[in-house]
C-alpha cells in the first residue's frame, strides 16, 4: 500500500491567521483600492514566467494600475533589485521568482515585507483553497516568501527505450545494480540548471539519502555532461542507457527518438517550488498596488492567468498550490498524483541549501578517481 507522506510540520509554523469578518475584508480592499488608484502602477519583478504579465489579465481586471515589468531568466531579479537599492533606488513592488532569489537573497538581505499581511480577499487567505489546506512559506517565520507552486518532480532518470526495459527499476536503487555500471550519464549539478531538486530529494528523502548519492556517482562509473544538448544525443543514439537529469526528453520523444522518462518510483518524490514564490518589497513605492497585485496573482483568476500564460507561450505551466482549478492542461508529469508520496523540499529552509549534497556529490567523485 502506498501512502502519501505529508509535508512535515515545523516548529516554526504559524498559526492559521484569524479570519475576517465580511465587512472587515471588505473595508481593508476597499482602502487598499483606493491607495492603489492613486498610486496608477506597480512595479512587478518576475524570473523566468514572465509571460503571465506580458498576458495582460491582471491589467484588464484593474485597468487603474499599468504594471511595469521587469522580466528574465532565474536567479537574476533578485540582484537587479539589490543593485537598485545599493544605487539608492526603491523601484520594485513585488518579486516573484525562485526560493534562491526571494528567499535566501531578499530574505537574508532584510529586503522584504510581510506577505502574509498583505493577504486580503477571502479567496487567498481561505487556506482551504490550497494543498493540503494550508499555506505554504519558505521563511522560517512563515511570513514573507510565499510560495505558490508545488511541481513534482520524480528523479528526472531517462532511459533509452530500446535498450531498457523499465519494469526492472521498482526502486532508486536498482540503478546501483552493476548491470548499469559504465551505461550511465549524468549532468553535472556543479553547474546552476536541472538536477537541484532530484538531488535534494535523494538526499533528504530517508529511504534513498547521502548513501544513494555516494553509491551512484562513487561506484557506477557514471559520465558527467554540462551540454544540455550532449546528454539527449548520448541517449537517444544508445551510447548511455540511462540518464539523471537530462533536459527536453519530450521534445526529443516528440521528434521520434527512443527515449522517454520513468515514472515515479517506491521511494515517491519530490515537490518543488521552482519559480513560484512570491514577495512584497519594504519601502515599495507602491504598496496598496502591489497588494492589489498579490492578491490577484494568488486567486483562482490569478492562478488560471499563470497557467494559460505559459501554455499559450509554450512553456510548462506548473501545478499550482491552489486546489480549485482544473488541472488538465498540464503536462501529467507536472501533475501532482494521489497515491505518490511527496516529500516537500522546500518546506524548511536548510533543505534549500545544496552545500551539503554537492559535498557528497564531490567526496563520491573522489572517490571514483580513486577506483
Amino acid at each position: 500500500m502506498v501512502f502519501l507522506l505529508l509535508t512535515i510540520e515545523h516548529a516554526w509554523a504559524q498559526p492559521e491567521p484569524s479570519a475576517r469578518s465580511a465587512n472587515d475584508w471588505k473595508k481593508e480592499w476597499d482602502k487598499t483600492i483606493e491607495g492603489a488608484k492613486r498610486e496608477g502602477r506597480v512595479h512587478v519583478y518576475m524570473g523566468g514566467w514572465g509571460a503571465v504579465l506580458d498576458a495582460g489579465e491582471f491589467q484588464r481586471a484593474y485597468p487603474f494600475v499599468k504594471v511595469t515589468s521587469v522580466t528574465g531568466r532565474g536567479g537574476e531579479i533578485a540582484k537587479r533589485i539589490l543593485a537598485e537599492r545599493r544605487a539608492g533606488k526603491f523601484i520594485a513592488d513585488v518579486s516573484s521568482e525562485g526560493v534562491g532569489s526571494n528567499f535566501r537573497t531578499l530574505h537574508t538581505a532584510k529586503s522584504l515585507d510581510s506577505i502574509k499581511a498583505a493577504l486580503i480577499l477571502p479567496e487567498v487567505v481561505d487556506q482551504s483553497k490550497w494543498w493540503q489546506g494550508r499555506h505554504r512559506y519558505v521563511d522560517p517565520e512563515g511570513q514573507y516568501v510565499f510560495r505558490y507552486v508545488g511541481l513534482p518532480q520524480v528523479g528526472n532518470i531517462s532511459y533509452n527505450t530500446k535498450l531498457v526495459d523499465p519494469r526492472e527499476f521498482k526502486s532508486v536503487w536498482d540503478f546501483i545494480n552493476p548491470k548499469w555500471k559504465g551505461k550511465i550519464i549524468s549532468r553535472d549539478i556543479r553547474d546552476p540548471g536541472p538536477g537541484n531538486a532530484p538531488m535534494r530529494f535523494f538526499y533528504y528523502q530517508p529511504d534513498i539519502g547521502p548513501d544513494f548519492i555516494r553509491r551512484l556517482f562513487g561506484e557506477m562509473d557514471v559520465t558527467l555532461f554540462r551540454d544540455f544538448r550532449q546528454g539527449v544525443d548520448w541517449l537517444s543514439s544508445g551510447k548511455f542507457s540511462l540518464c539523471f537529469f537530462c533536459s527536453d526528453i519530450d521534445l526529443a520523444r516528440a521528434q521520434g527518438l527512443p527515449v522517454t522518462e520513468f515514472g515515479p518510483l517506491k521511494e515517491g518524490g519530490g515537490l518543488h517550488t521552482q519559480y513560484g514564490t512570491l514577495a512584497l518589497l519594504d519601502r515599495a513605492p507602491n504598496p496598496n498596488a502591489a497588494k492589489v497585485f498579490i492578491n490577484w496573482f494568488l486567486s483562482r483568476e490569478g492562478q488560471l492567468a499563470l497557467q494559460r500564460a505559459l501554455n499559450n507561450a509554450g512553456a510548462e505551466a506548473p501545478d499550482s498550490l491552489r486546489v480549485d482549478i482544473p488541472k488538465d492542461e498540464l503536462k501529467p508529469g507536472n501533475r501532482r498524483m494521489e497515491g505518490v508520496r511527496y516529500l516537500d523540499l522546500d518546506s524548511r529552509p536548510e533543505w534549500t541549501d545544496m552545500k551539503p549534497i554537492l559535498n557528497v556529490f564531490e567526496e563520491a567523485l573522489g572517490r571514483k578517481s580513486k577506483n
